[in-house]
């Protein structure tokens, strides 16, 4: 970037810096200006807040009659809070305060941007696979081996393409390692991230590129290493024009995992034979035994030096997911840092329920780093959803790290990671506004 340049970014981010605390102030003004009637407008805001997300706890840990009314107050909670505004001729107010708060949280996202910019995982050139192998599985993503062409867009770059057969399930494991026996020197997938880990696991073991090809239905693992999800096909560049980066992976005991390993409430509903079908039935269905300790086994997790006494939920992830950033709550900024990522939730009652709305701030909710994350529980084995897919392990489930493990070959034009959105530091705002 010039001079020029630069100083256009510093002359932008001055203004947006000053935007966003001009609209914050006017904010506190507005509320001042309006006397009692503005602060009490505020405080009942967030006793709404609470009843609703208590009213949330008893709709999902209770069935019946209480469900009914817990949903019907969950309802009732804003609905009330809106009526009081509009009667008491302070709604304005409020609709006001909340536009300019938008403004003020945009305009200082904006304007701290830059600081939210991190050193993008180094590449290194990769020269053009001889006998690339890739496994597709056609019904991932509802169909989209077939409404995108992979198959035929594959075999014109030489790849040889083994199409699994959805009335006769493949040893994923078993087909990759065949290919490697017979003289692959690049394994791939086009598939769903239970089964990007399965064949990752085998590229790893062998020490050969791996490539990624978006065709399932979420693609987390494609999307943090900064792929196009929107179109798959772009992803097979990798075999033509593609660079080499090295990510980590997780193991759940032997068991690989590119993304993530859940434990508690999330990982004993997949086990459902309904949960595919009827996924929101099959969680309302299950949830109150679940998160009331009545069905499933007392979690204990032990990670960096930490004690984790019966979570209703655990997330054990290759490397952290990033936090603060609740628009993407579900992405990571790098997978090369050598750490697993713990989220963990722990909720009794409702009012414990209501004090998760604090974040990473409420005593029910952890977050932690470390390099192994050992998951004890009070029977002999223990639900856990590795990627998505659904399994039974024997306690204690021990959880590492692989660093460095796999190589991945992408693209080398690909969207890349989107930044994470900043936290909103006034200081810092204020030195930015204030600067010449």
């Amino acid at each position: 970037m010039d001079d020029d340049g630069r100083t256009r970014v510093v002359r932008s981010r001055r203004w947006s810096a000053r935007l966003a605390i001009l609209a914050a102030a006017a904010t506190v003004v507005l509320l001042v200006a309006s006397g009692l009637g503005g602060i009490a407008m505020v405080l009942l805001v967030l006793a709404g807040t609470v009843v609703t997300a208590a009213a949330l706890w008893w709709a999902l840990t209770r069935r019946g009659p209480v469900r009914v009314l817990a949903v019907l107050l969950a309802l009732a909670a804003p609905l009330t809070v809106i009526w009081l505004q509009a009667r008491s001729g302070v709604l304005w107010v409020m609709v006001l305060c909340l536009v300019l708060g938008a403004v003020a949280a945009s305009a200082g996202w904006e304007a701290l941007a830059l600081d939210a910019r991190r050193k993008a995982q180094p590449t290194v050139a990769a020269e053009r696979p001889a006998r690339p192998f890739l496994i597709m599985n056609p019904r991932s993503g509802g169909g989209k081996v077939e409404r995108f062409g992979l198959k035929a867009k594959a075999e014109r770059t030489g790849a040889e393409v083994f199409m699994l057969d959805p009335e006769r399930p493949s040893d994923v494991e078993a087909v990759a390692r065949q290919a490697v026996a017979a003289g692959a020197d690049l394994l791939g997938v086009a598939g769903g991230d239970g089964t990007q880990a399965l064949v990752a696991g085998v590229a790893a073991e062998h020490g050969m590129p791996f490539v990624v090809v978006p065709a399932g239905t979420r693609n987390h693992f494609a999307l943090d290493l900064g792929l196009d999800r929107d179109d798959p096909s772009r992803a097979l560049e990798a075999l033509t024009d593609g660079v080499e980066l090295v990510v980590d992976l997780g193991m759940a005991g032997d068991r690989v995992f590119v993304n993530n390993a859940s434990f508690g409430a999330y990982a004993l509903v997949v086990q459902s034979d309904a949960y595919r079908e009827d996924k929101v039935g099959t969680a309302l269905q299950l949830f109150p035994d679940v998160l009331t300790h009545r069905a499933g086994p007392r979690l204990t997790v032990r990670a960096a030096g930490t004690t984790l006494d019966s979570p209703q939920a655990v997330l054990v992830s290759n490397n952290p997911y990033r936090a603060g950033d609740r628009t993407a709550v579900a992405r990571r900024d790098r997978l090369d840092r050598g750490v697993l990522g713990v989220v963990s939730v722990t909720v009794e009652s409702a009012a414990q329920a209501a004090g998760l709305l604090r974040g990473e701030r409420s005593a029910g909710f952890t977050t932690l780093t470390a390099r192994e994350v050992v998951v004890a529980a009070d029977a002999p084995e223990v639900q856990v959803g590795v990627d998505g897919e659904a399994l039974t392990m024997p306690v204690p489930v021990r959880c590492t790290i692989r660093p460095g493990a796999l190589r991945v070959r992408v693209p080398r034009h690909r969207p890349g990671v989107p930044l994470a959105r900043p936290r909103l530091n006034w200081r810092r705002l204020a030195m930015l506004a204030l600067a010449r």
